[in-house]
């Protein structure tokens, strides 16, 4: 397993890495908090109707931006050697750009090498092509265990690799946030993009999952 740090990180130590905004409240969010708490008080609105929205830019809206992004590359030569060479402009070209500015890499599974990405010192995730972030990606067991035993925490995750595949492990950071690329499945040739944008899932951007096969298609 190869631990690639762009930004080494001292993991015991939790200093200024730019990393707070993701760990207290902004005053943006503080005001959100408020006023949710407010109107769920005073019952205008459902805890639970906020709950379902939550839900659906987490598994359904935000991904899909992502998915555009990995359909386009596997179709497109040229914007996968963009998407290689400069991801922050490639998905900008395409209209998806960071809530803080944030840079992305691009990394692409190949036959031989699966990557996965996590965020040690809190939860940094990109926003813009993956949406919210899911709970478990916060967890520490989770940020902690990709990072010594990644084989482990796929094989939870019911993706189980070749033993000779490698595992690339990526530590995104409040400047630099990551995008697996999934390997394109079998059996999608002359498939258009949009219809291999249904087969990118959100866990396959992280590189906790698969791409789904055609059959698997929802």
């Amino acid at each position: 397993m190869v631990h690639d740090h762009h930004h080494p990180h001292d993991h015991d130590h939790h200093g200024d890495h730019g990393h707070h905004h993701d760990n207290e409240y902004s005053d943006m969010q503080a005001r959100v908090k408020a006023l949710e708490t407010l109107l769920t008080e005073k019952g205008l609105i459902d805890p639970a109707a906020i709950d379902a929205i939550v839900e659906t830019y987490e598994t359904k809206v935000g991904p899909r931006n992502g998915a555009a992004v990995v359909a386009k590359a596997w179709t497109d030569p040229a914007f996968a050697e963009w998407l290689k060479a400069d991801a922050t402009a490639a998905i900008a070209s395409l209209g998806f750009t960071g809530r803080q500015g944030e840079h992305m890499r691009a990394v692409f599974n190949t036959p031989d090498t699966h990557n996965i990405v996590v965020c040690t010192l809190c939860s940094c995730y990109p926003w813009a092509v993956l949406g919210l972030p899911p709970v478990w990606y916060k967890a520490p067991a989770y940020r902690s265990r990709a990072v010594i035993n990644p084989r482990a925490v796929l094989e939870e995750f019911g993706v189980t690799l070749d033993k000779s595949k490698k595992i690339r492990v990526w530590d995104s950071t409040a400047e630099l946030r990551y995008l697996v690329v999934p390997e394109r499945p079998p059996g999608t040739q002359g498939m258009a993009a949009e219809a291999l944008a249904e087969l990118v899932t959100r866990d396959s951007m992280i590189g906790t999952g698969l791409a789904l096969s055609p059959e698997q298609r929802p």
